[in-house]
């Protein structure tokens, strides 16, 4: 019986390395990719969701607890507006706004009596990161009850029937364009009967 020479184990040994090597190669290169793909899932995964919960809070927009227009004030990248979010019977005032590439969500219950906003306790949370709006894109978009789209520097509130939220998410905008679009509109169903 031989055994194997001294040339045959190092050569056995070598293409053994080269495969482990190229193996391990192979399952780093996976492992980069799809965390970067999982990453920017969850991402937009989260956006998605922050997005249908504040398009249902504005949905059901009414006067706040000391008798406040349901919407208090609307630009391009952030709204502030009235509406019973968590369904106790108090009206919170929700404001949403973008800071840098963030999409903010912060809610404030009414105190005292007589029912007031200022100096409540406020609780924040983030709707959305990595958002890449432009100028050309603004976040919220009013329109009137004709469909009419609204300028929002000079029309009153009161004008606002509907809200068109679009929010652009690009987990890495030096990577390949890897922009999601994620549009979303409410109208406001309680101005109608008051």
């Amino acid at each position: 019986m031989k055994g194997m020479s001294l040339v045959e184990t190092i050569v056995v040994i070598a293409i053994t390395a080269l495969v482990s090597g190229a193996l391990m190669s192979a399952i780093r290169y996976f492992y980069v990719n799809n965390a970067y793909v999982f990453e920017a899932t969850n991402s937009v995964d989260s956006a998605r969701r922050g997005l249908g919960t504040a398009l249902a809070d504005l949905r059901e927009a009414s006067y706040g607890d000391d008798g406040t227009y349901p919407i208090s004030s609307a630009a391009t990248s952030s709204i502030t507006f009235y509406s019973d979010i968590d369904a106790d019977g108090g009206v919170e005032r929700v404001k949403i706004w973008r800071t840098g590439t963030t999409l903010f969500k912060v809610v404030t219950n009414a105190g005292g009596n007589p029912p007031s906003y200022t100096g409540q306790t406020s609780a924040t949370s983030t709707i959305a990161t990595f958002l890449r709006n432009g100028t050309s894109t603004p976040i919220f978009t009013f329109y009137d009850a004709n469909g009419t789209q609204l300028a929002t520097s000079s029309t009153p509130i009161s004008s606002i029937s509907t809200v068109t939220t679009t929010m652009q998410i690009d987990l890495n905008p030096n990577r390949a364009p890897q922009i999601f679009t994620l549009t979303g509109s409410a109208t406001l169903r309680n101005l109608r009967s008051q």
